[in-house]
């Protein structure tokens, strides 16, 4: 199996040992603690499952200013966005101080992990924004990524943590979430060697599903992990339990048994584009997968990014930077020609009205007056259950 990235095996950062576990959450209850931010929460949920691997916890300032600027921490392991832990004020808490971090989406807010404070940095305005802009590619503040970065706090609390619990994924999705390690054990379990990984925040169209087929197909994978994303997202985009279901519909009426894992991890969405395409790429790789699809605007939102800036930005990660490999595709829609579903760039001789072609408006408004979804556009069954959640919300 490929090797998690920057060591021979995974470094998960949850406390495995029950009764460990039990002895210091009960020890939280007397630590000095801090309510950390969602952001902040779900990077110990990622390092707490090996996603992270082979980080020890959260970056301080020069460290995050170094992998904003080229992608590599000080001492040069190689990691494409910070891992942070950024609050409002340090008041109460002192290097070499251990603190339990509370976790602001469960309600009673319980330590989600502890962590030994090795790094108190304030940055200033003019570093904040220069990692924005290095990691988000502007300093729009209608950009949901820009906009929840620079509202976080200008102090980095570094050091290592160990993680309690994986915040409200393991309740919320008990069937969907899993670790980077449970994942590997899955992946051996089938006998998989060469794996695609599949990133998604929506629900699978025919044209997610084929092209999962593609990659598949064209690389001779032995498997399809489809990987969503559980933790925030923008206003406006499907909850996680009706993606969920949308996904695992498709999975078990049209793929084959035995060819794919319906997956997810606990994280908020950046929609960083380019850079948290490498970031998927590193974080699939440690869980197991040998290859990445990569498409048009992967990881991104509005027009803030080229269609296809979140491939060529691999072009800049150095050869020996990472094991997985990314299976670069193109737009993917129903041609009318063919009659199947295909990679736009294979069709030259096809005009846009070849192809079945709906906007995310468009199938939103469908949807919400009860009207069907073409079938090659979206499976009927998928379809209804969007509908039935779109009709919901409309009615609400």
């Amino acid at each position: 199996m490929i090797k998690p990235h920057g060591s021979d095996a995974l470094n998960p950062l949850y406390l495995s040992d029950e009764s460990a576990r039990k002895a210091l959450t009960e020890e939280a209850k007397s630590l000095p603690s801090i309510l950390v931010n969602s952001a902040a929460a779900a990077n110990a949920v990622m390092l707490a499952g090996g996603y992270f691997n082979p980080l020890t916890g959260y970056m301080n300032l020069a460290d995050s200013l170094a992998v904003s600027e080229k992608m590599t921490t000080t001492d040069g392991l190689f990691f494409p966005v910070p891992v942070v832990n950024r609050v409002e004020s340090s008041e109460g808490i002192e290097i070499g101080s251990r603190i339990a971090l509370l976790d602001p989406n469960v309600e009673g807010n319980p330590a989600v992990a502890v962590m030994e404070v090795e790094g108190i940095d304030v940055a200033n305005d003019d570093q904040i924004n220069t990692m924005t802009e290095q990691v988000y590619g502007t300093l729009d503040a209608n950009h949901p990524g820009v906009a929840t970065f620079q509202a976080a706090g200008n102090v980095f609390l570094s050091g290592p943590i160990q993680v309690l619990n994986f915040s409200y994924f393991k309740t919320d999705f008990p069937d969907t979430f899993r670790t980077a390690v449970e994942i590997r054990e899955e992946i051996a379990s089938m006998g998989w060697e060469k794996v695609v990984a599949f990133q998604t925040r929506n629900p699978m169209h025919r044209a997610h599903e084929e092209l999962c087929r593609m990659a598949m197909d064209s690389l001779g994978a032995d498997g399809c992990v489809i990987h969503m994303l559980l933790g925030k997202l923008k206003a406006g985009d499907i909850p996680a339990d009706v993606r969920d279901a949308a996904i695992r519909k498709m999975a078990e009426l049209y793929f084959p048994p035995n060819s794919t894992l319906i997956t997810g991890y606990g994280f908020d969405m950046l929609y960083a584009g380019p850079r948290e395409a490498v970031l998927h790429a590193l974080f699939r790789q440690n869980m197991g997968a040998t290859h990445l699809i990569v498409g048009r605007d992967h990881a991104g939102v509005g027009d803030y990014y080229g269609a296809f800036d979140a491939q060529t930005i691999f072009d800049e990660v150095p050869e020996d930077a990472m094991d997985i490999e990314i299976f670069k595709a193109d737009h993917t829609a129903y041609s009318k020609k063919l009659n199947k579903v295909v990679m736009m760039r294979d069709a030259p001789d096809h005009s846009k009205e070849d192809f079945v072609l709906l906007s995310g408006t468009k199938v939103r408004e469908m949807l919400g007056k009860g009207e069907a979804l073409p079938g090659e556009f979206a499976r009927p069954e998928v379809a209804q259950i969007l509908m039935d959640y779109y009709q919901a919300l409309d009615a609400s």
